[in-house]
């Protein structure tokens, strides 16, 4: 049997009926990872591998197992304009089911979708909570993405109604030198962007990656950040950024440039 199908029957065996009870966890996560065309491929590979590898560390793992319950469940959606479910809700408990998602991350193919809508992908990923067999002590929604939302309703509109069903909404803004200088979409604050516009929530924060070196290791960290439900307050402020809603800030920049390239 595929490990694909190995892993689908695990999560399955905790799906049952409509009516079973949920497995209850520490945290029900959505990675959202940004696959749309402003992302060189060389670029896309790199932010995998770096979930690939970040549930085969040790201190990712420890993280879990010391929770109060000491099991995660995880989804893995790729985006673009439009969002697509990658991998199926799968428990973590350990480094085996850790190693084993790892690797079924790892066989999953690259695609590209056109667009980027932040929006289209908050309000999908937030109904696979839904459909979920786990009931987590929290939910949080961890976005990627290198440019503003350019499709769909605003960003915060789908962030306001996201946090208004007790999701959180942490964000990892691409912000590589490569992408301001070539892609005519970029904007040059993406990470006041994600912090005014996208991210939301209790305790919600953001990691910036400015050099594709760091992809690895702000992944990691940001995924321990997660599971352990570490206070903000006690990190380094110069790569993690609590969430901060100030008044004045273009929530509509993407919208604005879309139009201006539309209208050459």
């Amino acid at each position: 049997m595929k490990l694909g199908s190995i892993l689908l029957a695990y999560v399955c065996l905790f799906c049952g009926s409509a009516s079973a009870e949920p497995l209850r966890v520490d945290l029900e996560l959505v990675l959202a990872v940004d696959v749309s065309y402003s992302m060189e491929l060389d670029e896309q590979r790199l932010q995998r591998q770096g979930y690939v590898a970040a549930f085969l560390e040790p201190a990712l793992i420890e993280a879990i197992e010391n929770g109060p319950v000491g099991r995660i469940a995880v989804t893995y959606v790729e985006w673009g304009g439009s969002a697509v479910q990658v991998t199926p809700w799968t428990l973590i408990d350990g480094r085996g089911t850790a190693s084993q998602y790892s690797e079924l991350l790892r066989r999953q193919p690259i695609r590209r979708i056109a667009f980027t809508s932040i929006s289209n992908t908050l309000a999908f990923t937030r109904r696979l909570f839904d459909y979920s067999p786990f009931e987590g002590s929290r939910r949080v929604i961890d976005i990627s993405g290198d440019g503003p939302n350019n499709s769909g309703v605003p960003a915060p509109v789908a962030r306001n109604s996201t946090v208004a069903r007790g999701i959180t909404i942490d964000g990892l803004p691409i912000m590589l030198k490569t992408h301001a200088a070539s892609d005519s979409a970029a904007i040059p604050d993406l990470d006041a962007y994600y912090r005014e516009c996208v991210i939301g929530g209790d305790g919600a924060f953001l990691v910036k990656v400015t050099d594709s070196g760091e992809f690895a290791r702000a992944i990691l960290r940001k995924l321990i950040i997660e599971i352990s439900g570490l206070e903000i307050s006690r990190l380094s402020p110069e790569t993690v950024r609590a969430a901060r809603f100030g008044e004045g800030y273009n929530c509509f920049i993407g919208e604005e440039i879309q139009e201006r390239m539309i209208g050459r």
